[in-house]
């Protein structure tokens, strides 16, 4: 006989699939009007604004620091992306993304403030002195790209113990006069040897400065003397 079915009788419970995770990707806040972290959450991708003391993207355990091709040729130039580099280094699994070699030249500076060998010389020392890996993207969505076949990855948590790294007395020195054009690190401890405190540089005279900078002493010497002209009327 055909068994009667049961109105009363519990149906099965339907197990729900668990409902897939999406990729963390975690970026710092600076990132939030890029173009790059709106392109990572239209991938599908759970993107958190942060505060990072080091890198631009966390994505498990690895570390990445972007820089557009004008960026990155500023901060060649002010020395600002060493103290990145050595910051990015606390991490193991760490990369430097260059982006936008469709849209501009890296090699050859639109306004002229450095040359291609010198672009070419630093890259290298990116890879050798600081041990960290780059990546070239064409641009914002091939960056994206990279970041989204890293996160579907699957490795560690990521670490944010990484901190900034803090300048001692005499790196504070010699950081401020890096920052005058043509003064790399070696320029900067003989000035500071010759005339020890930043005040001693300021108030040398042009002859002096000229004995160990050359024809590079006439545009510091005007720098120092420059008058700041503000954009903003009184009153």
């Amino acid at each position: 006989m055909e068994k009667f079915l049961d109105i009363f009788e519990k149906k099965p419970k339907r197990t729900k699939k668990k409902a897939e995770e999406k990729p963390k990707v975690l970026v710092d806040y600076r990132e939030k009007n890029s173009l790059v972290a709106s392109e990572l959450a239209a991938m599908g991708l759970e993107t958190e604004f942060i505060p990072l003391k080091v890198a631009d993207y966390i994505i498990n355990d690895v570390a990445i620091e972007r820089k557009t091709v004008q960026d990155f040729v500023s901060s060649m130039i002010s020395k600002r992306i060493i103290r990145q580099l050595q910051e990015l280094s606390q991490y193991e699994n760490k990369f430097l993304i260059i982006e936008g070699l469709e849209e501009q030249e890296l090699y050859n500076d639109e306004n002229g403030r450095i040359n291609g060998n010198a672009v070419r010389g630093f890259l290298l020392s990116i890879i050798l002195k600081y041990k960290v890996p780059i990546i070239f993207s064409k641009d914002y969505k091939d960056t994206a790209r990279y970041l989204f076949l890293l996160a579907k990855k699957k490795t560690k948590e990521p670490s944010l113990n990484a901190k900034k790294k803090a300048l001692n007395k005499q790196e504070q020195l010699q950081f401020i006069i890096e920052g005058f054009p043509g003064v790399g690190p070696k320029t900067a401890k003989k000035l500071l040897t010759k005339f020890e405190t930043i005040k001693g540089i300021i108030n040398a005279s042009k002859e002096e400065l000229q004995e160990l900078l050359g024809k590079k002493a006439e545009t510091i010497f005007e720098i120092i003397h420059r008058r700041y002209k503000s954009n903003y009327s009184k009153g």
